[in-house]
């Protein structure tokens, strides 16, 4: 993997070494990062409907190309493509257009192992918006079906890559505090979805689930989620997890005893407890490192703070752990429905084998403190509280949130990044802004 020369090297910074000894943190000295960024075209930018962290995923590659999709200026659906190595992107744009006035409807794209590219968009309580590739390779799409069942309230696409090349599609079938999430597969032999599951994870019409997934190299699915009692983001409350071991039909926690499904408040396993009104963020992410351990990295106060920081819950030897990342100073709060506009990102979590066995992370995200760069929290050992921060870009990125191609890091442990320029006013608000550009930032860390 190598960075091509017309590529410039984006701006570079040392990294700043957090914190003290009360804050259980050792000095940690590690090289600047270097990264390089590609642009693209111009996108949407007047909400921040293109950088919203759920997008699974706003990139996607395999071993010779990688893909992208964005809104632009006019909402229309915009692919592009590039082979790995180079920076000039093949775009087209679409005959497909989103409702992008509304920052939930994202667009989410995903490769099978035939080579198809898979294309999900606008939703948000909305009819299934769903397109495929006509040939491998291809920007030219085609409407398609899924199940047909339950695809009228649609809420949050995700697709996810299983190592044989099937995917995962999960969604929200409902409202906020009253959805369910509802899980297909797709088998690239015959081209056709299954339902697996129409109510994984059950409300009791009292709450509903926002998610977090990771398939890990193994081929298990990781789910994570906090549940949500209304549309008021401040009734966020608990981290609860299950993994499944088989492709998502059958599901368990972390200590291996069987779910009897769907999945409850009183049936799930708890990573943390979290009270309500404790500024805990939904809809963040997830990794897993080469044993097959979770990690979830989230935003929450603690009680008797007023400052929401980043922290990372991981499982290992039978118990759950927590890293918290205490550099942050700025106190905000969370309230009320709609897209909020927030003063920081919700985070990424990536994994890499570290040194000695140990795994090492990376956890990007974008601070207002920081001047709303794209930053990342190198963490060199969980256990030992051993992290740095790095600043990735010089100039501010606004409302963006991180978004990456988890096949590219999975592959070649090369973080590729979709990076635009962004505004959200709170509450499903527009700014009236020209579009920006839409670029991708990449960075091999060494660990």
């Amino acid at each position: 993997m190598h960075f091509p020369r017309r590529t410039p090297l984006a701006y570079l910074f040392v990294s700043t070494c957090l914190l003290l000894a009360a804050a259980g943190c050792a000095s940690v000295s590690a090289p600047a990062p270097q990264v390089a960024i590609s642009t693209v075209a111009d996108g949407w930018a007047g909400n921040s409907v293109n950088a919203v962290v759920f997008r699974k995923n706003a990139l996607v590659s395999d071993a010779t190309t990688q893909y992208i999709a964005f809104y632009d200026r006019d909402a229309h659906v915009v692919l592009g493509k590039r082979r790995l190595g180079s920076d000039r992107w093949e775009t087209r744009r679409t005959a497909y257009r989103g409702n992008a006035a509304d920052a939930h409807n994202a667009i989410s794209i995903m490769l099978d192992g035939a080579g198809y590219l898979h294309l999900s968009w606008d939703h948000h309580n909305s009819i299934l918006q769903y397109a495929r590739s006509r040939a491998p390779g291809s920007l030219d799409m085609e409407t398609a079906s899924m199940t047909g069942r339950d695809e009228k309230r649609v809420s949050y696409p995700e697709f996810f890559r299983l190592p044989d090349g099937r995917l995962l599609f999960l969604y929200r079938d409902g409202g906020s505090g009253r959805g369910n999430l509802v899980v297909n597969r797709y088998e690239p032999g015959t081209g056709t979805w299954q339902r697996l599951h129409t109510n994984l994870i059950d409300g009791e019409k009292q709450r509903n689930a926002y998610w977090q997934a990771v398939v890990d190299a193994q081929g298990t699915l990781h789910l994570s989620w906090v549940w949500r009692g209304s549309p008021d983001v401040a009734s966020n409350h608990d981290m609860a997890y299950a993994r499944s071991r088989d492709g998502g039909t059958t599901w368990e926690n972390s200590a291996g005893q069987p779910y009897a499904l769907p999945m409850t408040a009183a049936s799930a396993e708890y990573a943390a407890r979290i009270p309500q009104k404790s500024e805990l963020i939904n809809q963040t992410s997830m990794a897993a490192d080469a044993q097959g351990r979770p990690y979830i990295a989230s935003y929450w106060r603690e009680p008797g703070s007023s400052v929401p920081q980043y922290r990372v819950l991981y499982h290992k030897d039978g118990s759950w752990r927590r890293l918290d990342l205490d550099f942050r100073t700025t106190p905000f709060s969370l309230s009320g429905g709609g897209t909020k506009a927030i003063p920081i990102a919700r985070p990424q979590i990536l994994i890499t084998p570290g040194g000695a066995g140990r795994p090492a992370g990376l956890l990007v995200f974008r601070d207002r403190e920081r001047g709303d760069r794209v930053s990342a929290v190198r963490i060199d050992d969980f256990d030992a509280r051993r992290w740095s921060v790095h600043d990735l870009t010089q100039h501010p990125v606004g409302a963006w949130e991180p978004s990456f191609d988890t096949e590219a890091w999975r592959r070649d442990g090369v973080l590729d990044l979709f990076v635009q320029a962004v505004q959200q006013v709170d509450g499903e608000g527009m700014a009236q802004v020209a579009p920006t550009p839409v670029q991708v930032l990449r960075w091999k860390p060494r660990f």
